[in-house]
């Protein structure tokens, strides 16, 4: 019926500016609108379902009923346009811009050094600034709160937190930098930045909400409104009789107001609603009634404002009264990102019925009702188990709507809790959640009544009724919980294959929740008894006295004063920290900024939206989007590929196949090779088969699939290590590496000892996608490549092989990427060459932006390990001979693997001096997506090995795991397992400085008392080195080349072979040039990264970029300085400017190029002898953590690291390198969990899924001291590469949870090693502690059941 009427007009204001759009779409999501209609592409799309914050925008609306205007932030990606009539949108763009004035917000950040590849940056701004309309003077809770759902996988954070600190009243405790306050008699130490240079917050500056809107919000008629797309109509009634009526013809029709729900939905499992029907202007869905029982609150009030009103309620009533309310705010803080909360609506996150839902245990626990309307009328029903039906699904019929709920008063002697526990502190969905509520009458220990629920224990909300049962009518004390847990455990049962995975873990949650809930219970009743029975007490010994004795008995016994252990929550406060870095000398000029903290030479541009990622191209005339089609099977025949379905839908032009390529059709690699588009045989889920060309990218996705692909399943695909070893399934050539006699070593030792662990992968969780746009120049098939890539010459390679065209037709360009960490090599290449094929049979530009779901499925990531070690050593912890065997998952293509279980065995020696040592690798061939590259390659899985191995010794022994690492380590000169000299006395400078300023041995002594003191929470601290060796072994690959310009006006352009992924390598550059030509920065510019300027470039990879392009812009700068020396000295008091001129008019050249050969590097595999690296990087972290026993939950309370990284270039970017590694290490260790079904599909393909560190995971301090007076003469200006050594130290995170779970296992009489597999998560920690609980699980039998997930 609405298919035929002419949609209404949309009329938004944007950035201040009035938007009419007369064919709004309902498909169409805000983001997609800015982006593509209104060209502001600052708003940037990091995942598309609301999890990440990239695109972050502010939302202001009039409230007539209060006449007041709200501002709040919210995720364009989930707000459908329709949606936004008569709002007010702000964007990063509408805030300030370079061209007239920044924003205080974009400023602070940006010289905070809070950018990094800067693609988070828009988002995080327009976080900040929504929270400054509401709050100018925020503390420091508001601003970690405001940046929760924010992800950034560059910085560590801890720089934005320190922009964002200086809006805070509570900063002027502290200087900037986390500084601590000085006496004026001290020597300053050197600062990352300067708080006192920032623009004052000026509120009157910012954009007024548009009159006009009022005027419309004001209109007392208002009108249904509908708005017509392409495949469904959006219908927004404007009362709730209209609302009703709708509801009734249009049953199945979703009511959408938030989106969070209907959205993700359509987006990621492609559902189509014809009709939607958005009650966002229905008034009775926002009221709010007080009543003598309780609060009546709008089904469509956001959790935000449900939040902020029982807030306000907790002020106005006695605290006995609003227990409900406080466990409700509690769940409210937790549940979701800000950006969710402040759409997502009460009645909406009721009736979803999510099986792992925060509120609704709550509110069934605390007897919470809705109030639902239909064509017959009203009727309240009871939130209870009743309510929830099946998973997804409530007791509400189709036509009924639900106007609001009903959130109860407490009373007296009533108790209610909320309790979760969620992979991630913030912003993640819950594992396990519940809702308890007991009643006592005044005075007694009686439990009258008691309401238990749970979520995430199946496929709805579900009630403990029989451990309730078990519970009422008895005292509160041990013996009644000990059965309620015996009980429980039996009523609540998962079955091992049960959907979610983690049973044992998720069982165990629900007897340590009721646990808490009993320690808290505990605490209430002495508050609540003990006063009642001391005035009864008094009044009837006035009387008589001889009853003094049996009170005094009762007042120990019955009630003691010592109770079991309270349960405060872990520490959250992030303190300010240190960042130490040496000075430059005082004969330094201070034109010359080499050794300063200088700004990311994009800073400015990244935090006002200005900064042009790949897919922030303007479209050009005929650009055409490409969309992938890949494998369903993991191992199978291609039998059928039917596109016939696909080319018949609207706006697709055509599907391209491998037949299509006119070159080769594979890339080849150590001798194997792997197909772009699979023709005959697919090897795993996510293989490239087709790729689906269309007008638009909503086709092109709608066109892939349609794509009919018939298999033939091939039998006994491999997916585990396990696996492959089993069936010898290996990518030659097995690498072996071996010092003395390792065999005959271990006859020679006081004990023996044979242990393992398992590492799994790890997601690059680039913010930016891969990204790609080849266009068609139009002659002698030349193409343009504009793309995301850290190799620009092996895309032009692939490309150009691919299209069987010359190297010279194919110009890639790079201006930035948004963050890469080795993911944007290989792969993008064989992506580049698919597109260009697509380009070449279209003629048409095509542009190839990958989703966050179609990226982590396709590109792998880093390789999973399997290791086992054997280890010989003597009692005084000596260790004389240890034996190696690493097992790499790499996947169904061989991709670099070869080269990363070469990498391990050349560190597995790592700070330590082990005179018989062997070390084994082998590149395990699985149906999984191929792993390659990731920051480290393949070093932080094998140090965490030999670690582990270092801790069991300590464990055996019954030692501290550091006097075995100081015993063990490389002393005086030295030579590694492979003969390559060194020395480790900065390693041994970076030991022995961490533990000092760390404060080590002290805080040992502080974790042992609080150990003793505490039963549920331990903590643990762990200090760990690492030696780490730079450049590549493969010698050509350290080669660099630069292009260096000076034009006729003094400006310089700079071009080098290095590609900029948020490393600041440009920023580095500029320096370079800087210093070698004696004039500002500021007259210096790098545009891009071009094979049409600097041709045969080597990867950005290997943490020796700067090292390399460093020395070719060097050596191109002082080939044009001394060019000018001859003018220089005709004019010496001469301009820089002055002397250009000069030179262009005396015919001298001013343009050259730069060259650096590199060191020659080799390995040599059969003599088990070389020198891969150019130099050693060292470093030594000491953290330390609080864990709760219970839930595994932990805190990361401080980490102190020390780093040599020689002469900083740039300690701004160098101590950001060294922080943003650390927390990705710190996620790899403790947090990042891939997930694969039995099948072998990627679970986790988005960021609800999977949890990448967010700002609750910054350690609370986080202190970063590069070790003065050291030099490398290896490298440009003394300085060393730091890309990639700390994210290894973030493994000390991992140690310390470790040394925590010992001292927890110690509890139970259990001693010794112990396994931890990485990452330990919450789960894998909590299991590890052993506790009461824990044991109380019965285990399933291996092989007795289908796992939900496989462990890979």
């Amino acid at each position: 019926m609405f298919a035929a009427k002419k949609g209404d007009t949309l009329c938004v204001f944007i950035n201040g500016k009035k938007v009419t759009e007369d064919h709004a779409d309902p498909e169409t999501m805000l983001l997609s609108f800015l982006r593509e209609n209104l060209r502001l592409t600052g708003t940037k799309s990091g995942c598309g379902g609301g999890g990440c914050g990239a695109c972050t925008v502010m939302v202001s609306r009039y409230r007539p009923t209060t006449k007041t205007i709200f501002h709040y932030s919210a995720n364009a990606c989930l707000l459908p346009l329709c949606q936004l009539h008569g709002a007010a949108i702000t964007t990063v763009e509408g805030i300030g811009n370079s061209k007239t004035r920044i924003h205080p917000v974009q400023e602070r950040i940006a010289k905070a050094h809070g950018s990094q590849c800067g693609f988070c940056t828009p988002g995080m701004v327009m976080s900040m600034y929504a929270l400054l309309r509401n709050k100018p003077w925020p503390t420091m809770e508001d601003i970690t709160q405001a940046l929760a759902g924010n992800l950034c996988r560059c910085t560590g954070y801890r720089p934005i937190v320190d922009g964002c600190r200086s809006f805070c009243q509570e900063s002027s405790c502290c200087q900037s930098n986390g500084d601590e306050k000085t006496t004026e008699t001290k020597h300053e130490k050197p600062r990352l930045f300067d708080q006192e240079e920032f623009l004052p917050l000026d509120p009157t500056q910012d954009l007024i909400f548009p009159p006009e809107l009022i005027l419309m919000a004001e209109t007392a008629n208002q009108q249904t409104l509908t708005f017509c797309g392409e495949r469904s109509t959006w219908v927004s009634p404007a009362s709730l009789e209209e609302l009703v009526q709708l509801k009734i013809r249009h049953p199945t029709a979703p009511l959408v107001m938030g989106n969070t729900n209907t959205g993700p939905d359509m987006k990621f499992k492609g559902v189509l609603h014809p009709l939607i029907i958005s009650p966002s202007r229905v008034p009775e869905l926002f009221e709010v009634s007080l009543t003598p029982r309780g609060v009546w609150v709008g089904a469509g009030c956001s959790l935000s404002e449900v939040r902020c009103l029982l807030e306000k309620l907790l002020l106005e009533f006695p605290e006995e009264e609003t227990e409900l309310f406080r466990a409700l705010i509690q769940q409210l803080g937790n549940l979701g990102s800000q950006q969710i909360r402040n759409v997502a609506s009460l009645g909406g996150n009721v009736v979803s019925a999510y099986p792992n839902s925060d509120l609704n245990p709550v509110l069934a626990a605390g007897n919470g009702r809705v109030s639902v309307v239909s064509g017959g009328g009203r009727r309240e029903v009871p939130l209870d188990q009743d309510f929830f039906v099946g998973f997804g699904k409530t007791l509400l019929e189709p036509e009924e709507v639900v106007v609001s709920v009903f959130i109860p008063f407490t009373r007296k002697g009533e108790f209610v809790r909320a309790l979760r526990h969620a992979p991630r502190k913030e912003a993640s969905f819950a594992t396990v959640t519940t809702g308890m509520r007991v009643c006592f009458s005044e005075g007694s220990r009686v439990v009258q009544d008691i309401s238990i629920y749970y979520g995430g224990m199946g496929p709805t909300t579900v009630s403990a009724t029989k451990t309730c049962k078990a519970i009422v009518g008895r005292p509160w004390d041990e013996g009644t919980l000990s059965q309620a847990y015996n009980v429980l455990l039996d009523e609540l049962v998962l079955p091992p294959s049960a959907p979610g995975g983690k049973v044992d873990f998720r069982r165990s949650l629900t007897l340590s929740l009721l646990f808490k809930f009993n320690l808290e219970v505990l605490q209430k009743l002495k508050e609540m008894v003990k006063p009642v029975i001391y005035v009864a007490f008094i009044a009837i010994c006035r009387v008589d006295p001889t009853v003094f004795f049996f009170f005094f008995f009762f007042f120990q016994n019955v009630i003691p004063d010592e109770l079991p252990e309270k349960l405060l929550p872990l520490p959250g406060d992030i303190q300010p920290s240190l960042q130490e870095f040496q000075p430059v000398s005082d004969s330094q000029s201070v034109h010359d900024p080499v050794g300063r903290p200088m700004m990311h030479r994009s800073a400015v541009s990244h935090a006002t939206g200005e900064a042009i990622y790949c897919d922030d191209m303007p479209r050009t005339d005929g650009e055409l989007f490409l969309v992938l089609v890949t494998s369903s099977r993991a191992l199978a025949k291609i039998i059928n590929l039917d596109v016939s379905a696909a080319m018949q839908l609207p706006g697709v032009v055509d599907v391209i196949t491998a037949k299509d390529i006119p070159g080769k059709k594979e890339r080849a690699m150590f001798g194997y090779s792997e197909e772009l588009l699979a023709e005959n045989k697919v090897s795993c889920i996510g293989q490239m088969v087709c790729a689906v060309v269309a007008d638009s990218k909503a086709h092109a996705k709608r066109g892939a699939a349609a794509v009919k692909i018939t298999y033939e399943d091939l039998p006994d695909p491999i997916f585990t290590i396990q696996d492959a070893i089993e069936k010898s399934s290996f990518y030659e050539p097995l690498r072996e590496i071996e010092r003395g006699d390792v065999a005959g070593a271990f006859s020679h030792v006081d004990q023996i000892y044979e242990g393992g662990i398992q590492i799994g992968g790890q997601e690059h969780f680039y913010m930016e996608t891969q990204s790609m746009l080849v266009v068609p120049v139009g002659e002698e098939t030349e193409f343009n490549v504009y793309i995301s890539t850290q190799w620009p010459t092996l895309t032009q390679d692939a490309v150009a092989e691919t299209l069987d065209i010359p190297s010279n037709r194919v110009t890639c360009h790079v201006k930035r990427m948004g963050g890469a960490f080795g993911g944007k090599v290989i792969k993008t290449s064989i992506l580049a060459s698919i597109t260009s094929v697509a380009a070449w049979k279209t003629k048409r530009p095509v542009r190839c932006i990958l989703e966050r779901g179609e990226d982590m499925l396709i590109t792998g990531g880093r390789h999973p390990v399997l290791a086992k070690y054997k280890v010989g050593f003597l009692n005084d912890g000596r260790i004389i001979a240890a034996d190696f065997q690493y097992y790499l998952n790499a996947g169904c293509a061989v991709d670099e693997s070869v080269l990363v279980a070469e990498k391990i065995l050349l560190h597995i020696d790592s700070a330590y001096s082990i005179p018989n040592l062997r070390g084994r690798a082998a590149a395990c061939r699985t149906n999984l997506p191929s792993n390659g590259a990731f920051r480290g390659f393949g070093v932080p899985q094998g140090l965490l090995v030999v670690e582990n191995m270092i801790n069991d010794v300590a464990l055996v022994l019954g030692r501290p795991a550091d006097q075995i690492r100081e015993a063990n380590m490389y002393t005086g000169p030295s030579a590694t397992h492979y003969r390559m000299e060194f020395s480790p006395e900065n390693m041994l400078r970076c030991w022995e400085d961490c533990k000092v300023r760390s404060d080590y041995n002290a805080r040992r002594r502080a974790v042992h008392q609080f150990n003793q003191h505490h039963r549920w929470k331990k903590r643990g601290l762990s200090i760990i080195p690492i030696k780490y060796g730079v450049a590549f072994a493969e010698s050509f690959l350290n080669q660099a080349a630069a292009l260096v310009h000076v034009y006729k006006d003094g400006s310089v352009l700079v071009s080098h072979g290095g590609t900029e992924m948020g490393q600041g390598i440009h920023t580095k550059m500029q320096q370079v040039a800087s210093r070698e030509l004696h004039i500002p920065s500021s007259k210096i510019y790098i545009s891009e990264t071009s094979t049409s300027t600097v041709p045969n470039t080597c990867p950005s990879a290997a943490s020796f970029g700067t090292d390399a392009n460093g020395m070719a812009v060097k050596n191109a700068c002082e080939t044009l300085y001394q060019r000018l020396k001859p003018i220089r000295e005709k004019n010496p008091k001469g301009s820089w400017e002055t002397w250009v001129r000069a030179a262009f008019f005396e015919k001298i050249s001013l343009s050259a190029t730069g060259y650096h050969r590199g060191p020659d590097l080799y390995m040599d595999w059969d003599k088990m002898e070389g020198q891969p690296y150019a130099y050693f990087v060292f470093g030594v972290c000491c953290s330390e953590v609080e864990l709760d026993c219970l839930t595994g939950d932990y805190r990361t309370v401080r980490t102190d690291i020390v780093v040599d990284i020689g002469r900083s270039v740039n300690p701004s970017v160098d101590i950001g390198q060294v922080e943003g590694a650390f927390m990705q290490g710190l996620g790899l260790y403790t947090l990042e969990e891939l997930k694969f079904s039995p099948s072998g599909l990627l679970y986790t393909r988005g960021p609800s899924q999977y949890k990448i560190p967010a700002i609750c995971d910054v350690p609370l301090r986080l202190n970063v001291y590069l070790l003065p007076n050291s030099h490398n003469p290896h490298a440009i200006y003394s300085s060393k590469g730091i890309g990639e050594p700390v994210l290894f130290l973030g493994s000390s995170v991992f140690f310390a949870i470790k040394d925590a779970a010992a001292a927890a296992r110690s509890e139970s009489g259990l001693i010794g090693p112990f396994s931890l597999d990485s990452p330990a998560t919450p789960e894998k920690a909590c299991l590890a502690c052993a506790s009461p609980f824990i044991q109380k699980i019965p285990a399933s039998e291996p092989g007795s059941f289908k796992p939900w997930a496989l462990n890979i």
